[in-house]
């Protein structure tokens, strides 16, 4: 059985992930579901370039083309799930503090659920 992925959704029923995917362009948002794809086939096999851990069980789902880097914040859920929880297109060398920040509240609230 593979991995699957599923996208965090607010308790209003928007999808913030979903948003940021069709926010790219077309070859920003094909790289970074290529990516998905990978995660799905390969689970937490999948490594850099690919995924790095984060810390406090976040993970980042990276891609990038001539126009952009684009991450994906995500954990690990049982039933070989991930949880796509924040996506953004990164600006500077290290991930931003608040990315990880918003990733981690979406985190609790799904486990709260």
């Amino acid at each position: 059985m593979n991995w699957t992925i599923e996208f965090y959704k607010t308790k209003s029923g928007n999808c913030p992930v979903r948003k940021y995917l069709s926010s790219l362009n077309p070859q920003g948002r094909s790289t970074i579901l290529e990516a998905m794809e990978y995660l799905e086939a390969f689970g937490p096999e999948l490594k850099e370039p690919y995924v790095k851990y984060l810390g406090d069980k976040i993970f980042e789902l990276r891609a990038k083309d001539h126009q952009g880097i684009y991450r994906v914040l995500y954990f690990t859920a049982t039933q070989k799930r991930f949880i796509m929880l924040h996506g953004f297109t990164k600006k500077t060398q290290k991930t931003p503090r608040q990315d990880i920040e918003i990733a981690l509240k979406r985190k609790k609230e799904f486990i709260d659920e």
